[in-house]
C-alpha cells in the first residue's frame, strides 16, 4: 500500500500535493520524462493552457501503455516558463488530476529546452 505523509509539526501543503509518499517493497514504477505540450503530429499549441492539456494527456498515455493511470503518479515536477502561466499550469493540473495529491514541485524557469515551449512536466508512478 502507497502511504501518505503529512506528519504534524510541518505545515500542511500549500497546494495540491502530499508531502511525502512511501513507496512498498516490490512496487512496480515508471519514470515519465519531462513532457511537453506537443501534439502526436508534432503541433505546438501556441498558449499556455493548450500545451498544459497536451502535456496531462501525454503523461496519460505513457502511464496507460505502462498499465498505470494518472492516480499512479507518486511524484511530479512542473517547471512553467513564465509566472504568467500558473494559472494555465495550475487548473489544466486540476482538470486532469482532480483530488490526487501527488508530492510535487513547480519550478519557474527561464525558458525550456525551446521558446515556444511554456510548460513541461516529468513524473514518476508507482502500482503495487
Amino acid at each position: 500500500m502507497i502511504v501518505k505523509h503529512n506528519p504534524p509539526g510541518v505545515a500542511a501543503p500549500v497546494g495540491p500535493y502530499t508531502h511525502g509518499i512511501e513507496i512498498p517493497p516490490n512496487a512496480r514504477l515508471l519514470f515519465v520524462a519531462g513532457q511537453l505540450g506537443i501534439a502526436s503530429d508534432g503541433t505546438v499549441p501556441a498558449d499556455a493552457r493548450g500545451q498544459a492539456d497536451l502535456v496531462w494527456h501525454n503523461i496519460a498515455r505513457i502511464l496507460e501503455a505502462g498499465g498505470m493511470g494518472l492516480a499512479n503518479i507518486v511524484q511530479m515536477t512542473g517547471y512553467v516558463a513564465d509566472p504568467a502561466h500558473a494559472e494555465a499550469y495550475r487548473s489544466a493540473r486540476l482538470a486532469a488530476m482532480g483530488d490526487l495529491r501527488p508530492a510535487s514541485t513547480l519550478i519557474f524557469v527561464s525558458r525550456l529546452a525551446d521558446p515556444k515551449y511554456l510548460i513541461e512536466i516529468d513524473a514518476i508512478a508507482a502500482k503495487v
